[in-house]
This record gives structure tokens, sequence and C-alpha cells, in this order.
């Protein structure tokens, strides 16, 4: 079973610790089992946690054999971290065990070296610092998560979920992920200025505005040949008041937008069913399956086979 451990720091953030403990621990896979084991390490056996403190069942030699650690933020996020939890993630990333932080986290995992060259996030309001201590890291404050594949981060708060969920997904598939959401009571992927940065968003559905009802219509019609002419025609709008409310309400023109929800169409067929890659080119509504292969690379990041072969 894949054990997850979560770190537990002085001043650690109650709800970047809470966050990967519901989330993983309530994780059940389609035979009823447990997705995963879930433990809680830390420096000290007892750990401030602002208005409480907590006990740890486990000390630093519960990350010797986890397969996924979980760092939370702390209060203080540029104070002195202990050497031998540095040391321990250091090893940790040293022999290929999965690391992620949540919020402040992220000042963690700097510290101890592990993400340097690579793309970071963490809360907005502490990404200029985090950019100015550690000029190695490319910091992006736009995202709800980053994942590099074996380190990740992500941003503050409730992306701490959008992360574990992320994770789920990587591990089990869409359909355990999705059931993880629902318990959750959280959207698989949301839509928001801080698009996810790995995973393919959602295309961005305004709730109650003008555009919703060719919005689903687009959605719902995206396997067939859509031109722009087709859409401005269903929507009652000239093709030039289209792209204008478009860029005003999804920051987005129709087609891009097309496209991605042809994109997250594909991604549930890859994850859930056998097709090969040129039927589903084909389900989706794209000409052809070397334009399918193309976008889906552009938006996610990794070819269609690649996707199937790390999700399903």
């Amino acid at each position: 079973m894949h054990t997850v451990a979560v770190l537990a720091l002085d001043h650690v953030v109650p709800f970047d610790l809470g966050t990967p403990l519901e989330v993983f621990g309530r994780v059940r896979l389609p035979d009823g089992r447990p997705g995963y084991r879930v433990r809680v390490c830390a420096a000290d056996p007892v750990v401030d946690a602002g208005l409480f403190t907590i006990t740890a069942h486990w000390g630093l030699e519960g990350l010797a054999d986890a397969d996924t650690i979980i760092v939370p933020g702390t209060a203080n996020p540029t104070g002195p971290v202990p050497p031998a939890v540095l040391d321990a993630l250091r090893e940790a990333v040293a022999k290929g065990t999965r690391v992620a932080s949540i919020c402040s986290g992220t000042f963690t995992l700097a510290a101890a070296g592990v993400l340097d060259g690579l793309r970071a996030t963490t809360h907005w309001l502490a990404a200029d610092l985090l950019a100015r201590r550690h000029p190695g890291i490319t910091v992006d404050p736009d995202v709800l998560y980053v994942d590099n594949g074996q380190v990740l981060t992500s941003a503050g708060a409730a992306a701490g979920l959008d992360l574990c969920l992320h994770l789920v997904r990587r591990d089990h598939g869409s359909a355990v992920a999705a059931d993880a959401a629902r318990l959750s009571v959280m959207p698989l992927e949301r839509e928001g200025g801080q698009a996810q940065f790995i995973v393919a968003e959602q295309p961005h559905t305004p709730r109650g505005s003008e555009l919703e009802p060719v919005l689903r219509w687009m959605r719902d019609n995206a396997h067939r040949d859509l031109t722009l002419e087709d859409i401005a025609r269903h929507s009652g709008l000239s093709t030039r008041t289209l792209l204008r409310r478009f860029r005003d309400q999804t920051g987005s023109t129709p087609l891009q937008w097309l496209h991605r929800a042809r994109v997250r169409q594909a991604q549930f067929l890859l994850e859930t069913t056998g097709h090969t890659v040129e039927r589903i080119a084909l389900q989706v509504g794209f000409g052809s399956p070397t334009a399918f292969r193309d976008r889906f690379k552009r938006v996610t990041g990794v070819s269609p086979r690649a996707y199937r072969v790390a999700f399903r």
C-alpha cells in the first residue's frame, strides 16, 4: 500500500496539516480497500500548532520508507528548520521518494535545496519573498500547484486540496480521485485565475453569464467540426462581438476554449477506455490524429500515450 508521511514542523498551519490527512485518509479503491496508509511524522513528539499542540506517533524515521512525503506550511516559513529534517528530505529525494509541499511548506523544500533549478509555487503573498531568498527557483505565483514529477509544490490554503487530489489522480486515476473530491466537497479541478499548471484545467464557464448557454452547447458538440461562424450563429452574435465577449468573460477565444474542452474529454477517454489514440482523436472532434497529438501535448505537456500510461 502507498504510504503518505505528513511532516509536522513546529508552528505548523493546522489547515495545511489536516488537508492531506483527510484527503488521503479517506481514499477508497473500487474494491473498498484504502488507497493510502497515512502517518504524521515530526522531529519531536509534541508539535506546536498554534492554538493547540499535537502528538506525532512517528519520528523522522517514518519518512524513510514513505512513498510520498507532504510538507505543510508553517506560521513562520523563514524560521530555522532542524538540520535533521533537511537531511531527511534530501535523502528522500535522492532515493526517489515523491515530495510535495502545501502553501509555505515550499520554503522548507527550498531550504533543503530540493527545488533548485525547478519551477515552484507558494502562497501568492510569499511568492516574492521565496524568489528573493532562493533565486535558483523559478517561482510562479499564478498557479494552484506545480508538478515537476517527483517534487511538487502548491499555493496557499485550499490549493493544498487541489494538489492532494491531483496526486490521487496520478496514483489511482480520475474515478477514484473524483470520489475523493466529492468527499472533500471539491471539484476535481477548480476554475479560477490560478489555472492548474500541469493537468489541463477545465475550460472556464462563467456561471450565469450570457455565454453560459453557448459554452454548454460547445462542450456538448465538441466532437463536431465546429467553426467560429458555427459558434457565432448558434450564439446569435456576430463573430466580432462573440470574440470580444469571449475575451472579456473567459480570457480566451472560442476556438481555444473549444480545444481545451476537447483535450479534457480526451483525457477522460484515455483514462477510462481502451480506445486507440486515433479513435479518441475523432471522438473528441480533432480532424486528424496528428492535430490531436500536437494540441494534446501543447496543453498537457505530454503525448496522449504517455498520459494514458501515467493516469489509466
